[in-house]
């Protein structure tokens, strides 16, 4: 969910210096950063890593409730 918040704000003028919006960051960041890293797609001014994100973290849920 706070991906998706992070997805819209980035349509949307906000100020990156608001406490809220910082903590947004610090708390998407480690998994959005590794996923940047790996797709390098933005120099195309697109950031793919939210969707590789979701579709990741998908995949994670139903491993974890399979082996449950």
């Amino acid at each position: 969910m706070l991906i998706m918040i992070r997805v819209l704000l980035s349509w949307i003028p906000h100020d990156p210096y608001n406490q809220i919006i910082q903590i947004l960051y610090r708390i998407t960041e480690p998994i959005l950063k590794p996923i940047r890293d790996i797709l390098p797609m933005q120099s195309m001014g697109m950031d793919f890593s939210p969707i590789a994100a979701f579709f990741l973290l998908g995949f994670v849920k139903k491993f974890l409730l399979m082996a449950v």
